[in-house]
C-alpha cells in the first residue's frame, strides 16, 4: 500500500542519504514549510546546508496541507538555535547582506502552527 507522507526519520535520513550519494550536489535544501521547524533544524546536522526562505506564495504547498510560516527572523533564529550561522543567498548561491529596507512576511499567528 502507498502512503504520500514519511516520517521525521525518514525525511533526516533522506538528506543524510542525500549528501553521501550525491557528493557532486553541493547544496542541499530541507524543506522547513513542509517538515516544520524541529526536523528542518535536524537536517542541518544531516547533510543540508540550505534551510530554506519564506514563501510569499506557498500556494501549492499550503493546498497540500502545509500549514507552517515563518518570517525571515524566526528562520535566522531557528538556524541558530540549531547552532549554526545564517547566511543569506540568491539564488545562484553568493552570500549577500540583508537589506535594511527588508518588510516582515505578515503574519496570522491564530493560523501558525511552530513544533
Amino acid at each position: 500500500r502507498a502512503r504520500n507522507t514519511c516520517t521525521g526519520d525518514e525525511y533526516i535520513r533522506m538528506i543524510a542519504m542525500s549528501r553521501i550519494m550525491l557528493p557532486n550536489i553541493v547544496n542541499i535544501q530541507s524543506s522547513w514549510l513542509t517538515v516544520g521547524k524541529q526536523v528542518a533544524q535536524a537536517t542541518l546536522h544531516a547533510g543540508s546546508n540550505d534551510f530554506g526562505s519564506i514563501m510569499i506564495e506557498e500556494n501549492v504547498v499550503s493546498a497540500a496541507g502545509a500549514r507552517f510560516r515563518f518570517t525571515a527572523d524566526g528562520i535566522q533564529e531557528a538556524i541558530r538555535e540549531a547552532g549554526f550561522v545564517p547566511q543569506l543567498r540568491n539564488q545562484q548561491y553568493e552570500y549577500r547582506e540583508l537589506p535594511e529596507n527588508i518588510l516582515q512576511q505578515q503574519l496570522d499567528k491564530s493560523t501558525m502552527i511552530v513544533d
